[in-house]
């Protein structure tokens, strides 16, 4: 698909940079059941390592394919569009990440598929463009309430995979890395704000999504300026028990001598970062960090100040008022960020959250609004 660099609030309104995705595709969706109750023990590093697994394991399998698989963070899990020809193996890999996570971490990832067909018979909508976030890196853009039904259908307790056909397949993690410790703020800026905003009426949700993200836009700045990542306030954590946990969640197992090697590259990482290679590397993460996810809802970590959130909060709430909008919040005094690096040089992604959990608590408040006003 075309890269749309327009403003996002501005390619909202324009229906038509927007496709409906074929109906031969399926949704993919991964999900930690308990999520919340985990973050809440302080599990909440170990949530978000899960949920890039997930991640990685489908765009591993994507790549080997030459395949492009549109997928959305969500701190807790992962949703994915996936072609018909991908989606049986993506959800055999993605069950036997599921039994590893339930050996090494006694968490229940949940695996559930949808057909787009299904979905579109019910009469929702998933319609999708692509946008240039940054110079390097682009998202997929979701309009409908597709991903929001699949979702729901998902996560029912009745709706069961038919895990005995065929024999699980071995995941693949290949260039997961989960190794920096909590990111502090940029220098002048005071607290992490991770949001998560829905619009209940699907055919005002471009306008609503519109209206939000100018605010966003005037209040806070442009991405790079909201942005919660900055390369001063980078800092590897090389101590054992973060490689151990990274390893654990790769393959299952901890391997002495690979975790020896691990930590010993790992505790040379701020002398490579002084090299020309290691500069650009920093630059380019903090421009391919995934700090806006747009599947159907809005979910941002951004940076700022306590006035700056005051003075979106009356916007958000002007709109919540007048039912435009619904959203969930956390605030905290720093971001996390776990990664997926194929290679050092233009070929990598990084998932942002806000840290204590910031989507799985913001989703709670979310989902609280939601049922108190029986939306």
């Amino acid at each position: 698909m075309p890269i749309n660099r327009r403003r996002l609030s501005d390619l909202l309104l324009n229906a038509n940079a927007f496709s409906a995705v074929p109906k031969d595709w399926h949704v993919i969706l991964t999900d930690i059941k308990g999520s919340t109750g985990a973050v809440l023990t302080g599990a909440s590093q170990n949530v978000n390592y899960i949920a890039t697994g997930s991640i990685v394991t489908v765009l591993n399998l994507a790549f080997k394919a030459k395949i492009v698989v549109p997928f959305f963070f969500g701190g807790d899990g992962a949703t994915f569009l996936v072609p018909d020809v991908l989606v049986e193996l993506a959800v055999k890999k993605l069950m036997a990440y599921q039994t590893n996570v339930m050996q090494t971490f006694s968490l229940d990832l949940r695996v559930g598929s949808i057909p787009v067909e299904e979905i579109y018979k019910q009469g929702y909508k998933i319609n999708l463009s692509k946008y240039g976030l940054t110079k390097f890196f682009s998202i997929p853009v979701i309009l409908g309430d597709g991903l929001s039904y699949a979702e729901n259908v998902i996560k029912d307790e009745f709706y069961k995979l038919d895990q005995a056909a065929g024999e699980l397949e071995d995941f693949d993690l290949d260039g997961m890395q989960c190794r920096w410790d909590q990111i502090s703020p940029p220098a002048d800026l005071q607290e992490i704000l991770t949001l998560l905003i829905a619009a209940p009426e699907v055919d005002k949700q471009a306008l609503a999504f519109s209206k939000v993200l100018r605010a966003i836009d005037e209040i806070y700045g442009s991405v790079r300026k909201r942005q919660p990542i900055s390369v001063e306030k980078l800092k590897l954590n090389t101590t054992y028990n973060r490689i151990k946990t990274e390893m654990r969640n790769r393959i299952g197992k901890i391997k002495f001598f690979e975790l020896l090697q691990t930590w010993f590259v790992t505790s040379f990482g701020p002398i490579y970062f002084l090299t020309n290679h290691g500069r650009r590397y920093l630059k380019r993460l903090v421009e391919m960090s995934d700090t806006l996810v747009m599947d159907g809802k809005i979910n941002t970590v951004i940076s700022g100040t306590e006035l700056q959130r005051s003075q979106l909060f009356k916007v958000l709430d002007d709109l919540e008022n007048a039912k435009e909008i619904i959203y969930g919040f956390h605030i905290s005094n720093a971001s996390v960020m776990s990664c997926y690096v194929r290679d050092m040089k233009d070929d990598h992604i990084h998932f942002v959250d806000g840290a204590e959990g910031g989507y799985t608590k913001a989703a709670g408040i979310l989902k609280g609004k939601v049922l108190n006003n029986n939306m």
